[in-house]
């Protein structure tokens, strides 16, 4: 995949850009991220941040080895298995994202 590809696949899927990196966000705290992805020239870095506020990278690869896992639905080489609850997270950050579009637009 390549930057671009990762960056649409990110924001179709709940990731919202917070100060500068595509961001998930803590389902309580909505400003708040939790997890990030850090884009390089040749790599991109998987970041969560640690509950005293650090941030820890948990997994970083070059932009050719991270391609759609099997049921073409995520990235995969990128370390996202490694989170607990990642699909949850997603899935809470994608469904808050549609809901305050559809709030706005009603």
């Amino acid at each position: 995949m390549t930057q671009d590809e990762l960056s649409a696949w990110a924001l179709r899927n709940g990731w919202q850009i917070l100060a500068g990196s595509l961001s998930l966000v803590k389902p309580a705290a909505p400003k708040e991220a939790i997890v990030r992805m850090i884009f390089k020239a040749t790599v991109v870095s998987l970041e969560v941040k640690k509950p005293a506020g650090k941030w820890e990278k948990i997994a970083s690869a070059p932009y050719a080895q991270i391609v759609y896992d099997k049921e073409g639905e995520r990235p995969a080489g990128l370390g996202f298995e490694k989170i607990p609850s990642f699909a949850m997270l997603m899935r809470e950050n994608k469904d808050r994202l549609a809901f305050s579009k559809f709030g706005q637009a009603g």
